[in-house]
């Protein structure tokens, strides 16, 4: 019986598969950007990426570094100029002086009110004297109801626009009537590969969206919050907002930048999740990655 030689050969080529480096099985190196809290909110230095973990949709990546991220942030302050703000912009005001003055310099800010319809009062700057003649703009509009939605869908397409990694969109909102007509989840397809965002919520006690309008708001500012890496809080009272803005300016200061790496693909991940080693630390950080949604979903 003749033996057949066809299975050495078979064998051969697949072990030049496995050895012969390719488009399959490339390398590439990705980075997120990440806070860590301690239970007081504070700040975690010193981390090192031994301390970092990062998962692909549940499969575990190898993290090469994790430092002190000193990329400039672009930063687009959208605030509430409608009616129901205007027992608040006094607050407002003063809570913004601070954070621009702790940000402005080596960071870009532009500041928006969406009063009416979303009106840009700062265009993109680092000069402070240009943010502090803005926040002297900022008035409540009678009769006027708000439109946060499309000053963050706004946002977010005028952010793609812009150089840069580091992304935030500062949302700062009372519950009162929301007249943007969008729907939340077709906001989050525009925010979620543009920005951050953090979100601050004037509210009052017992209050609760009656209203189409302002559900899809707290929906968006919800969800799009955590999906992004950022925060959503309710206020009690607009004095408050001052030192919720310093802390941001210093979380915003004291971020990582973590270099990781996946296999080189054209799909990237659904999910994506950044985590610590140590116990009581809370981590902020994208959990969807920054790409055009028809890129993630593969349409």
């Amino acid at each position: 019986m003749r033996r057949s030689r066809r299975f050495p050969f078979i064998v051969t080529l697949a072990a030049l598969a496995v050895a012969l480096p390719g488009p399959a099985f490339a390398q590439a190196e990705r980075s997120i950007y990440a806070s860590v809290l301690d239970r007081s909110g504070a700040p975690v230095a010193a981390l090192t990426a031994r301390d970092f973990t990062v998962r692909e949709d549940g499969v575990q990546r190898e993290v090469l570094r994790a430092t002190r991220a000193d990329d400039p942030i672009q930063i687009a302050v959208l605030v509430d100029t409608s009616q129901a703000a205007e027992r608040h912009v006094t607050d407002i005001r003063r809570a913004l002086e601070p954070f621009f003055a702790e940000m402005s310099g080596e960071h870009e800010i532009a500041l928006v009110g969406f009063g009416e319809r979303p009106t840009t009062l700062v265009q993109f700057t680092r000069d402070p004297a240009r943010l502090e003649a803005g926040i002297g703009r900022l008035f409540a509009r009678p009769g006027s109801g708000a439109y946060a939605l499309d000053a963050i869908v706004d946002a977010s397409r005028g952010l793609r626009m812009r150089e840069g990694a580091r992304h935030v969109i500062v949302v700062i909102t009372t519950e009162g009537p929301e007249f943007s007509q969008r729907y939340h989840e077709n906001v989050l397809d525009e925010l979620r590969p543009s920005a951050t965002l953090q979100a601050f919520v004037l509210t009052r006690p017992g209050a609760s969206p009656r209203d189409d309008g302002r559900r899809q708001r707290e929906l968006t500012l919800a969800e799009g919050a955590v999906d992004t890496g950022g925060r959503r809080e309710h206020l009690l009272t607009s004095m408050a907002l001052a030192d919720r803005l310093r802390d941001l300016a210093i979380e915003l200061k004291h971020q990582y930048r973590i270099d990781y790496t996946r296999p080189a693909s054209l799909i990237p991940p659904d999910r994506i999740d950044v985590d610590v080693t140590q116990r009581g630390l809370t981590v902020r950080a994208p959990r969807v990655p920054r790409v055009p949604l028809a890129l993630r979903t593969g349409s």
